[in-house]
């Protein structure tokens, strides 16, 4: 039996997922969904006509969802779901401002993902991240090493090209990490930061990793005053594709994701920012990453500040 993952919105996010999940060739069918009738069969064509061009072999298929979960059976049997569906920020509005409207979206595709693919990890990327994911735990009902969102992935990939830019090093020679919340609470850990395994603190001065920290931070918001129009998607969707494949190998590999914490750091019953293991069930286990005296205060205060926002939605 082959592997099926479904991605549900066929914006630039989505899109984009759904392409990067196909090029892999680690998975038989590539599901995009989207409401709008008709754009995700024409996304999914375009995308098998490249197949001959990339030398992929997995199969994509655009399905029109309605209302009342019309078109939903499309994703039947799917072992990842990935959420991306959702308004994108504007500028000037924070992630915070998209709950109201974000969460009566994403409660309504996670009761059609518990439908029809029960026995699926859920990836959620829809903003605000914290609360969608505690959300969507929520409506599916799944257990909570099965829903988790993309979050560290994009925050780390973000702090690792800032301080590979700024040193004028390759990207790759730069170890960065961020935890914590997606938004106001992110917490970058600059003490399990190296370049070409060199302490990050012994390459580059306080202030400038602190100014990196603060653009990391911000960094959702920077491309979307420069977009106008739209949120960013060639990363977020690159952090994303990367989960869903580590799920589909079952590969262990840890990443910085969004997940359930339950006595680790201190901190229980809260989906927050940290380091896990990802495999074929999704979360095998929360890593516990050394972390200076601050940056564990700042990842505490991390938990309560979305502990709250998260009770908030279970209600929406």
């Amino acid at each position: 039996m082959g592997k099926k993952v479904t991605v549900v919105g066929a914006g630039f996010y989505g899109s984009t997922t759904a392409q990067r999940l196909a090029e892999y060739d680690v998975f038989d069918t590539v599901v995009i969904t989207d409401i709008i009738e008709g754009k995700p069969a024409g996304i999914a064509l375009d995308l098998n006509q490249s197949r001959a061009v990339e030398g992929f072999e997995t199969k994509v298929v655009g399905v029109t969802t309605g209302p009342n979960g019309e078109g939903y059976e499309g994703i039947e049997g799917s072992d990842v779901v990935v959420i991306t569906a959702g308004l994108p920020r504007k500028p000037g509005m924070s992630r915070m401002d998209l709950l109201e409207t974000n969460a009566k979206i994403v409660r309504q595709v996670a009761e059609n993902v518990a439908k029809y693919a029960p026995n699926a990890v859920v990836i959620v990327v829809s903003n605000p991240l914290d609360e969608m994911t505690a959300l969507a735990q929520i409506a599916t009902q799944f257990p909570r090493n099965r829903v988790l969102g993309q979050a560290g992935m994009l925050d780390t990939a973000r702090f690792s090209n800032f301080v590979a830019e700024a040193l004028q090093v390759p990207v790759k020679s730069v170890k960065t990490l961020t935890l914590g919340s997606h938004g106001d609470t992110m917490v970058p850990v600059p003490s399990q930061s190296s370049v070409n395994g060199k302490p990050l603190r012994e390459v580059m001065p306080a202030e400038q990793i602190e100014d990196l920290v603060v653009r990391t931070r911000n960094g959702g918001a920077e491309v979307v005053a420069l977009l106008k129009t739209g949120s960013a998607y060639y990363a977020p969707s690159a952090a994303a594709a990367r989960m869903a494949k580590a799920v589909a190998e079952d590969s262990g590999e840890v990443m910085p994701v969004c997940a359930w914490v339950d006595g680790e750091y201190g901190i229980s019953g809260v989906y927050l920012g940290v380091e896990a293991e990802i495999g074929a069930q999704g979360v095998k286990r929360v890593v516990e990453t050394d972390l200076d005296a601050d940056e564990l205060a700042a990842l505490k205060e991390a938990a309560e500040a979305v502990r709250a926002k998260q009770a908030d939605v279970a209600s929406m």
